[in-house]
């Protein structure tokens, strides 16, 4: 249709090689085809898509086909308990009621009383006596109330040297240590400003706007200034937390993209990086943003080229070189892995293997968070760990194995299957110490607030704001981490009277 039909050859074999010929071709195409189309659905899939990668019913039924033996295991123990013993998961209901307020706030009591001339007994007129209350608690909330605090210095002289013809200097208070030098900013102001951007993800034009329906006018360009000086002051303890992370058994690592304005000899377009670790005392973990212009594998080695212990990152090449020094102990992440199976299920046609591998998944993260309910000494954790889910991971790497004989490595499910294999040797080492979980999902949950953020305000206006971001994005995420108030944390590190110029600690 539309051309001429081309003039197949006479003799065999060269129509014997032509086949061969249109056959690669069509093989080709076809697989090509497959990826492009995989590739359009999970685009779909994350535009439109749910973005939980929970399993759903349906889910659950698909993958438990491939786990007959568990199930069947399963059921014959339930098959034995009594009847009334069998309790049904998806029939459970929280019981009825409220959280009781926070017994810190502020009570305010109302008392509701009947009148005076009600208070007596209507078949004797005896008087009534109060036996008892009934109390019932609302919650009220005033909007932000903002105050002026004068600072007054009184100024003395001598009367009677008044006129003597010498001079007599006059005293008064020095003027007290300020945070922003002749700025109006308190440790107060300051501390709601940074915790509402850096904790709440409120841009600062928009405190601009909140502030002036309260009748203040202040300005977002000062509430940059101010943030970069209260960054600066606390260099020295971005030191300290750097020192205690490489302190602890483990460190995690992650990094996500960030775009800066004049960045010097790059383009305002230029995708810049901010890089997150989290280690320390295990019970009072420290979290630590830096901005960094790229993402290159020198970032990590600038800070943990001393190290030793634990490093658990991603899949990134960039972690490579750091995650090989002596001493340093390179984990993988199965959350990852994971991921990457779960984007094949959501694009292929054909979802029974991707299913599989993210049942054997959630196998391993099912003991994982049985062993961690019970609360074991830490080498009866680790000993336990081992001998239930080395069984489950030598299974998996010997379906990986097979897998990766017959699917194409183009594909998703292949590309999954090929990822799994690179990070083998590293997704075992988890199960060597208590510390350690299957995956880096703490330091992704403190990349988090910050994708958030970024969300709202797009960019960051300097490197300067970058690297005062990434300092206050520190400090108030370790208190989070720590169960402590940002607000009150920041206030009272601020209010310090060793808060002159930079922090003397």
């Amino acid at each position: 249709m539309g051309g001429e039909i081309p003039t197949l050859p006479a003799e065999v074999p060269e129509l014997q090689r032509l086949v061969i010929r249109l056959q690669e071709e069509l093989s080709f195409v076809t697989s090509r085809a497959t990826v492009l189309e995989e590739e359009l659905t999970l685009l779909r899939t994350k535009i439109f898509g749910r973005r939980s990668e929970r399993f759903t019913e349906e889910e659950q039924k698909q993958s438990s086909l491939f786990d007959e033996t568990e199930s069947a295991t399963e059921a014959s123990t339930t098959a034995d308990q009594p009847e009334a013993s069998i309790e049904v998961a998806a029939h459970r209901r929280r019981k009825p009621g409220r959280k009781p307020l926070p017994a810190s706030l502020p009570r305010e009591e109302v008392v509701h009383d009947i009148p005076e001339e009600e208070k007596k007994c209507s078949c004797c007129g005896a008087p009534l006596v109060r036996i008892r209350e009934e109390t019932s608690e609302k919650l009220d909330i005033e909007p932000a109330r903002m105050k002026v605090i004068r600072h007054i210095r009184p100024i003395y002289a001598c009367k009677e040297c008044e006129g003597a013809g010498s001079e007599h200097p006059v005293k008064i208070a020095p003027v007290p240590a300020q945070i922003i030098e002749k700025g109006i900013a308190t440790p107060g102001l300051l501390a709601f400003i940074l915790v509402s951007k850096f904790c709440d993800a409120i841009p600062f034009y928009r405190q601009e706007k909140q502030f002036e329906r309260i009748g203040v006018e202040l300005s977002r360009v000062d509430f940059c200034h101010w943030a970069a000086e209260v960054a600066l002051k606390c260099d020295p303890l971005i030191e300290i937390i750097l020192e205690q992370i490489r302190a602890g058994p483990v460190v995690q690592m992650d990094e996500t993209r960030v775009q800066v304005m004049k960045e010097l000899g790059r383009a305002d377009t230029t995708q810049s990086f901010m890089w997150v670790m989290r280690g320390g005392p295990p019970e009072a973990p420290l979290i630590l943003y830096r901005y960094h212009p790229s993402r290159s594998a020198s970032i990590p080695l600038q800070y943990l080229s001393n190290y030793k212990g634990f490093l658990q990152t991603d899949g990134y090449e960039g972690y490579t070189e750091v995650g090989s020094l002596p001493g340093i102990i390179h984990v993988g992440c199965f959350a990852h892995v994971r991921r990457k199976f779960d984007e094949a299920a959501k694009a292929s046609k054909n979802v029974g293997s991707a299913h599989e591998a993210l049942g054997r998944i959630a196998k391993i993260y099912r003991v994982e968070r049985e062993l961690r309910a019970q609360k074991l000494s830490d080498g009866a954790f680790v000993a336990e760990r081992k001998s239930q889910v080395l069984p489950i991971l030598q299974d998996f790497k010997q379906w990986l194995d097979a897998k990766a004989l017959q699917v194409p490595p183009s594909v998703l499910l292949g590309k999954a299957i090929n990822y799994a294999l690179r990070e083998w040797p590293k997704l075992l080492r988890y199960l060597d110490s208590p510390y350690l979980t299957p995956d880096t999902n703490f330091v992704e949950n403190e990349i988090r607030p910050f994708v958030i953020g970024r969300r709202n305000w797009l960019f960051s206006g300097s490197p300067r704001g970058a690297h005062a971001s990434a300092t206050l994005y520190s400090l108030i995420q370790t208190a989070r981490a720590n169960g402590v108030e940002p607000y009150r944390y920041l206030r009272y590190l601020l209010e310090l009277p060793r808060f002159r110029g930079h922090i003397d600690l």
